[in-house]
């Protein structure tokens, strides 16, 4: 497969200024369903441009929002400051969403998925975005007390390690897989 890593777009947020996005199509477009894929605390960085371009090759039209505004890092010290830095509440309500309307007016379907931190922001985006048509989550999910399940109304999937009597999760994103399930 050859690596396309996209373009970039620039997205209108549903309440503030244009933020851009990767965005990666198939070779035909109509029809196509979309997905919003959201980085891990590295940034848009070459892993999350590849699942991009995956989704792409497969047929389906992804976007990428560029939450870190172009910053990308390999030092966890750095990335876990990018990610405190962010507003997860903004970004789910906004850049995310506003990805999600941006595909919207391309595919009748738009789903989302993100890893780690993206997971977390998955489910926010989930409660804040009715559009979103079904998620994924990879193993994050943000404090339980800033999700409300009775708002998300897509099918959910959620994929993360089996907790076992050693594993050490810390509390606040523990994820229950059963907290939301569509009413």
């Amino acid at each position: 497969m050859e690596s396309t890593h996209g373009n970039y777009s620039h997205l209108q947020a549903p309440r503030r200024a244009k933020c851009s996005g990767l965005l990666a199509e198939p070779e035909h477009t109509a029809g196509a369903a979309a997905i919003v894929v959201i980085q891990e605390w590295w940034g848009v960085n070459e892993q999350i441009r590849g699942v991009a371009d995956r989704l792409a090759s497969a047929g389906y039209i992804a976007l990428v929002p560029d939450l870190f505004r172009g910053k990308t890092t390999v030092e966890a010290e750095e990335a876990h400051h990018l990610m405190t830095g962010l507003n997860f509440g903004d970004a789910a309500s906004q850049d995310i969403r506003g990805a999600v309307q941006f595909l919207k007016a391309r595919s009748g379907k738009v789903g989302i998925t993100g890893f780690c931190m993206g997971g977390a922001l998955t489910l926010l985006a989930l409660c804040t975005s009715p559009e979103i048509d079904a998620g994924v989550v990879w193993y994050g999910c943000p404090p339980l007390e800033y999700i409300d399940a009775t708002k998300i109304r897509a099918p959910l999937q959620v994929i993360g390690p089996r907790r076992t009597s050693s594993s050490r999760s810390r509390p606040s994103i523990r994820c229950r897989t059963n907290c939301a399930r569509p009413a």
